[in-house]
């Protein structure tokens, strides 16, 4: 197990979270930590997820080009957890790309994670531990000229 006051990362679960779930005396590195998908939103043909995983250039373009030849007046963008900087990061661009012809709005929440402690050893039994995490949904549009209103067609919320 790590060393917190090193500034080393700690990989298992907290004393406090297997006594919490009923784990009683849970040594973290008998287990195994699965995290489980997130639950997602409804996915709509405008909604795109941004993730760490994949090239901030690919994503960004993927906007764009959903934006611009895709027929979209507008795009939901969702990131969650360590995307969130990412997803802000998109949104600005495509801002700052358009000279002002798209605006942005954004909405925060908080998603619930399941987590599975799987054991190594046969003998211990399964955990399965929540946790929260922050999410943000921005919806990227296109302005319209003033004295113009137009509902949304397909609002991120």
């Amino acid at each position: 197990m790590a060393d917190r006051s090193m500034g080393t990362p700690h990989l298992g679960p907290t004393p406090a979270a297997a006594t919490a779930e009923g784990a009683g005396d849970m040594d973290p590195v008998e287990y195994i930590l699965r995290k489980r998908l997130p639950h997602k939103l409804p996915r709509r043909k405008n909604d795109i997820y941004i993730n760490m995983k994949t090239d901030f250039k690919a994503q960004l373009g993927r906007c764009q080009k959903m934006l611009e030849a895709g027929g979209f007046s507008e795009i939901c963008i969702h990131g969650l957890g360590l995307a969130i900087n990412r997803a802000i990061n998109i949104a600005l661009q495509l801002q700052a790309a358009s000279f002002g012809a798209l605006h942005v709005a954004a909405n925060t929440s908080t998603v619930e994670l399941v987590d599975d402690l799987e054991p190594e050893l046969d003998e211990a039994e399964a955990v399965t531990r929540t946790r929260n995490n922050s999410a943000i949904h921005i919806k990227v549009f296109l302005a319209l000229p003033k004295g113009e209103r137009v509902e949304p067609l397909n609002p991120c919320n």
